[in-house]
Order: C-alpha cells, then structure tokens, then sequence
C-alpha cells in the first residue's frame, strides 16, 4: 500500500503569478512561485522583500513535495495566525506542491482585526493561484510501440480512446509510436493492444517517470 502512495497524482505551480486585493485601503500583493527546496523558497522570500523594501510586512508559506512532506509559514510582524497559517491552507486546499507565496502587506491606517487579516491574506493568495498556470503531475511509463501497417490503425484508435497522446512517430518498414501512459492505465493499455492486433505489437519500457498533464 505504501508504495501504491507514490504514483498518485499532484499538483504543481508551473508559471508563477501576482493578484492584488485592497481591504480599508490596506493593500495586499500576493507573488506566488514554483520552488523544490526551503533554500529557494527562502531566496524568494528575500527576492520580494527587497522588490517592496517598503511594505511593513512579508508573510509567506511554501509546500514542497509531491506528498506536501515540506511545509512552512510566517506571519511575519503580524498577529500570530493571521497570515502565514491561512496562506499555507489555500496552498495545502488548491493541492498544490512546490510552491511558494509571499502576500506583501501596505498598511492602509486602519486595523482590520484578526478576522479581518485571515480574510485578506486568504484571498490574495487565492487570487495569486488564480493568476498562475497549474499543471498536474502523473506518474507513468515512457513507452514505444512497435507493430507493422496492418494494426497501427487499431492501435491509433486504442491511444485515442484512452486519451493518450502520441509523442513521436517513426515509419519505416514498421511503425514505431513513443509516448507516456499513466502507471494506472497501462496494463488495460497491453490487454487491449494485444487483443486488437491478436499479439502483432511490441511493446517497450523506456523509463518510469512524473510528467506534466494540463488538467
């Protein structure tokens, strides 16, 4: 069971993005990026403290991992629970890993009370995830298929009912096809293209591996 863990999908921050909220004329950026260690989430940190070196505070939260093993947040001068905690549930809510986001806070004069702080640190960084391109991590199988004329038609239409994009293609006296299958659909992809060309099909394993899907 525990090795089952290891191939669920996650999320990640592919493009980081900036949103800004203004609550009583306080205002609120948030600048949200990707990151894989607590060194380069902290060298962010620093980045976009010195790009507002005048803005009172700097709260921030990241989550590294495919699992979120790695997690972090800081109020930074603001009442304790006020900022960091609720930036890292958006991040830990979204199911979003390898990010970072700071939310730069101008004070506007008016206090906004504890609830008030929760609120706006919440949505800043829930308008920074919006204003950032999301992709899904899978895990699977590098594959390539080989087989001749005769069945690349059937096994085309295989790939095609399985959703599965076709990465290369090679004709030559046979046809060689190369692309990823995710780890929970490739025995069903086998049977079916064993059934479909009555075994007239090679199948190798390049590599296993995580990749990008836009979903």
């Amino acid at each position: 069971m525990e090795e089952q863990k290891v191939f669920l999908p996650y999320k990640i921050i592919k493009e980081g993005g900036s949103g800004e909220i203004i609550e009583k004329k306080s205002r609120f950026i948030a600048t949200l990026a990707p990151t894989v260690s607590e060194e380069e989430s902290i060298a962010f940190i620093d980045k976009i403290r010195k790009q507002y070196w005048d803005a009172r505070h700097h709260c921030s939260a990241f989550v590294i991992g495919e699992r979120g093993q790695l997690t972090r947040c800081s109020d930074d001068g603001e009442p304790a629970g006020t900022a960091g905690k609720p930036m890292l549930e958006v991040l830990l809510g979204a199911e979003v890993r390898n990010v970072v986001a700071v939310v730069t806070r101008y004070f506007g004069g008016t206090l906004l009370g504890t609830g008030g702080l929760v609120r706006a640190y919440t949505q800043a960084v829930q308008v920074g995830l919006e204003q950032s391109r999301i992709v899904t991590m899978r895990y699977g199988t590098e594959l390539e298929i080989r087989t001749d004329y005769h069945g690349i038609g059937k096994v085309q239409y295989i790939l095609g009912q399985l959703g599965l994009e076709i990465l290369e293609s090679t004709y030559t006296e046979a046809v060689s096809l190369r692309l990823l299958v995710p780890y929970e659909d490739k025995q069903r992809l086998y049977k079916e293209l064993m059934e479909a060309t009555a075994g007239r099909v090679k199948i190798t394993e390049v590599t296993d591996c995580y990749y990008e899907t836009e979903e």
